[in-house]
């Protein structure tokens, strides 16, 4: 099968050996570094899962759930559900040791043309919409104290987002320690911000000061469509429970660290999430959380005073966090989908003097940019996650059919079977449900899946392209690998030695 540029990719090794890429201080094969340990594991996904989500869906869990109680058990069961598929999933990242997440395991389980539509959705949809929801709140919230009686204008948010968008792009362009460091001081920061809104709804609740969930399941909905919408607010703000296994291969000693880093952040978050809402609903009204856009900053406002200014700068500080990481692993995504031929060889190079995936990183930077033009954010969040719901489907039927493909395969870690099963099961309530209710948004995410198959037969699968397209698509590749300073993985980069 073709592999988009590969006529031109011993072109790409042309830098490694010339004196562009020489005293870059690199000596030997040019690769991806084993430097995430197990805290710094447990810190990426702690710091990409605790970011916008819980700060944003609150208001979308009560709006579908209709009850403080039913949005209780929602997020509960968001929790519980993420720890479920996360287990799958280090099933799948231990038996297939391979950074890309999803589209590793769909390509291993079911072929080329599966794994390349998860990988169209993520690069055009999932990954830059969620990175592009994170980076306006953190600008809406950064920006709240200038404006505290009214929305900051338009125009500001989007460029604050865009400036921070860059700025940690540009880190994780530089060094790989550099954003292990970023994401462990603002793991921590967040953490601190969520206990200090769990403190102050428990010093509530010690005052006796909880008329406003005298009665917890008053009002509550039971449609079946609308508590699914409920979910989907819930489990947007549990994304990046699989982040980690987008990075396997940087991962030291992931047969370990991986299922370490998963028992230990998602119980923990789980917990702080439940803790988190029971403060905001002994604080607000149901009526007060609906007409809020920024929940914590209305509970702060209520709650601190005078220091209610706070509030949106813990919220930034998580916001900023939550990126870091989200930029970090979403990267090495569409690294390994070029490396295996999806996608143009230019994404697949690593700068010959920071081992980092710089091209990769701008391209995802790029799109995500692009997404920030987006008005709707709650119209973006459920059409996100349907059809990242869709396509967690498609991972976790990987699974029970390598079971079957593949029953002697190495599993270091292999879960009971009960629980692929649930996920399956759960997922595929979650997928179908909305189309009654959403049929539009459900409908668009459908259509954006299968635009990429006609996407897939041009680029990849027709092998005999004209020598003009090829000749396009080489010379992309080449300006990329001079202008970054980049080669292809595996290269081997010789320093300049002086002899005197």
């Amino acid at each position: 099968m073709a592999e988009p540029g590969a006529a031109g990719a011993g072109t790409l090794n042309a830098p490694s050996s010339s004196a562009e890429a020489r005293g870059s201080g690199v000596d030997g094969p040019v690769q991806l570094k084993k430097e995430i340990g197990l805290l710094d594991g447990v810190a990426i996904i702690v710091g990409v899962i605790v970011g916008a989500g819980i700060f944003v869906s609150p208001k979308g869990v009560i709006e579908n759930a209709g009850s403080a109680g039913l949005g209780l058990i929602v997020w509960f069961l968001s929790g519980g559900l993420s720890m479920i598929g996360a287990l799958c999933y280090a099933e799948l990242g231990t038996m297939i040791p391979k950074s890309g997440g999803d589209y590793a395991y769909i390509n291993e389980a079911f072929g080329p043309l599966p794994a390349f539509l998860f990988l169209w959705v993520a690069l055009m949809v999932i990954l830059p919409s969620s990175n592009a929801i994170t980076a306006l709140t953190f600008a809406q919230y950064i920006l709240q104290p200038i404006w505290p009686d009214c929305e900051p204008p338009y125009l500001a948010v989007r460029l604050i987002a865009a400036v921070v968008v860059c700025l940690l792009t540009a880190i994780n362009c530089y060094n790989v320690k550099w954003v292990t460091k970023v994401q462990n001081v603002f793991t921590l920061t967040k953490i601190f911000a969520l206990m200090t809104i769990i403190l102050s709804g428990l010093w509530l609740v010690v005052n006796g000061k909880t008329e406003k969930i005298s009665r917890p399941f008053e009002g509550s909905n039971y449609d079946p469509g609308h508590l699914a919408l409920s979910v989907y607010s819930g489990l947007f703000s549990f994304a990046g429970w699989n982040y980690l296994n987008f990075v396997t291969e940087e991962l030291k000693n992931p047969y370990e660290n991986l299922p370490k880093a998963i028992c230990i952040s998602l119980p923990l978050v789980t917990v702080v999430y439940l803790f988190t809402n029971v403060a905001y609903f002994v604080a607000l009204t149901k009526d007060e959380i609906l007409k809020s856009s920024a929940v914590a900053v209305t509970f702060a406002n209520r709650l601190f005073g005078p220091m209610a200014w706070v509030m949106p700068l813990f919220v930034a500080c998580s916001t900023f966090g939550g990126l870091n990481g989200a930029i970090f692993a979403s990267a090495r995504l569409f690294f390994v989908g070029a490396r295996n031929g999806h996608l143009p060889k230019a994404i697949a190079l690593i700068n010959v003097k920071h081992s980092t995936p710089v091209p990769s990183l701008i391209f995802m930077c790029s799109v995500t940019l692009c997404q920030m033009l987006i008005k709707d954010i709650y119209s973006l969040i459920t059409y996100t996650v349907f059809v990242e719901a869709l396509l967690t489907l498609f991972s976790i039927t990987g699974l029970l059919w390598l079971r079957v493909k593949r029953p002697n395969a190495q599993r270091p870690i292999k879960v009971n079977i009960i629980l692929p099963l649930i996920f399956f099961v759960i997922c595929s309530f979650l997928v179908v449900l909305p189309i009654f209710v959403t049929p539009v948004e459900v409908g668009v995410g459908l259509a954006f899946i299968f635009s990429g198959i006609p996407i897939y037969l041009i680029f990849i699968y027709w092998e005999q392209k004209p020598s003009w397209f090829r000749y396009i698509i080489d010379n992309f590749n080449l300006t990329c690998a001079k202008l970054f300073r980049c080669v292809l993985e595996d290269t081997v980069v010789e320093t300049e030695t002086k002899v005197s």
